[in-house]
């Protein structure tokens, strides 16, 4: 999966409990799906049983990677992005849904968040090789293939349709959201009680540890990345974190971050990190996502328009603000 536009770092972390109590056991496994780091954690009656259902949420991870892969030539978005300027492609009603939900988001966010981002060329480095800003007119081409606008979904025969030849979907870290999203409705279905997905930071939880406690939610400090922010308790919900601070440049004094915005090719600025809590990662990924690209201001702005959802943000400076719906009480950001 690209991660151009939203590289998901791995700064979302559970602090649990292992002992077994009411009967319960926590299990957990790590592995790498979807281009990133999984983190499964499965509340049951016994260990066999944990451990049959962690199996079954990477088969659901896998299920769900090989339809939306952009980087997989036989996956269904692989298949748009290779008829790109062509045809129209038929798509899973699955994939068709994702695809308008990603859409929607970006007509909200004006390209801040823009589903085509796959297409953008990658003319900033953030490994250390570039000792220069890259010219305005090659920032401008780097973008010329990436545009919302140039989609076409047709909800009655289930396709997608890329006007321009070289444009690219990419759901990139909004699908790792979904994915554990849909692990959640699927665990919950099943009749488990207890769980996280965490696919790197993008997180969703549903009911409580073995001893009964709500679940802890480690932030990283994005100045201090071996340190704790803060402590979060989390019942049944969503959390998610975009950060720029372990991939950024800076030219004559200013920080520019890995997190490109994609409707003006320049990387974002002005934030270093965006925590968004409420229902499902994948629109907490979203906003979270084009919270970066927008800014402190814009992004207040966007939150307003998804009552279910609250924020932190940290500045580059290492001002934290809280969204006026923050209602995690004892929240102390340690910087």
């Amino acid at each position: 999966m690209h991660k151009l536009l939203s590289h998901k770092l791995l700064i979302l972390f559970v602090i649990s409990c292992c002992f077994s109590a009411h009967s319960q056991v926590l299990r957990k496994r790590t592995t790498l799906l979807m281009g990133g780091r999984f983190d499964i954690s499965i509340v049951a009656k016994d260990s066999l049983t944990a451990e049959q259902n962690i199996n079954e949420v990477i088969a659901e991870i896998t299920r769900i990677e090989n339809l939306i892969s952009d980087w997989k030539p036989d996956s269904q978005v692989s298949q748009v992005n290779q008829n790109a300027g062509i045809k129209p492609i038929k798509v899973d009603r699955e994939v068709f849904e994702l695809a308008q939900r990603a859409l929607k988001l970006s007509e909200i966010t004006n390209g801040g968040f823009d589903v085509s981002f796959a297409a953008m060329d990658r003319i900033w480095k953030f490994d250390g090789s570039m000792t220069e800003m890259p010219s305005a007119e090659a920032i401008k081409k780097s973008v010329e293939k990436v545009g919302y606008k140039n989609i076409i979904l047709d909800s009655v025969q289930s396709t997608i349709f890329l006007k321009l030849k070289g444009m690219k979907i990419g759901f990139g870290a909004l699908g790792e959201g979904y994915a554990t999203d849909k692990c959640r409705t699927m665990m919950i279905a099943k009749g488990i009680e207890a769980g996280i997905v965490n696919g790197s930071g993008d997180m969703s939880t549903w009911g409580k540890q073995p001893n009964g406690q709500p679940w802890k939610i480690g932030i990283t400090n994005p100045f201090k990345p071996e340190k704790l922010l803060a402590v979060v308790p989390l019942n049944q919900g969503a959390v998610t974190t975009s950060g720029s601070y372990e991939k950024f440049v800076i030219f004559n004094g200013k920080r520019y971050s890995h997190i490109i915005n994609p409707a003006t090719g320049y990387p974002a600025t002005g934030l270093c990190s965006v925590t968004v809590f409420g229902p499902n990662a994948e629109t907490a990924n979203g906003l979270s996502t084009s919270m970066m690209v927008l800014g402190q201001t814009e992004g207040l702005l966007l939150l307003q328009k998804f009552p279910d959802y609250s924020c932190v943000m940290i500045t580059d400076n290492g001002k934290v603000i809280k969204s006026k719906n923050f209602s995690i009480k004892k929240f102390k950001a340690k910087l």
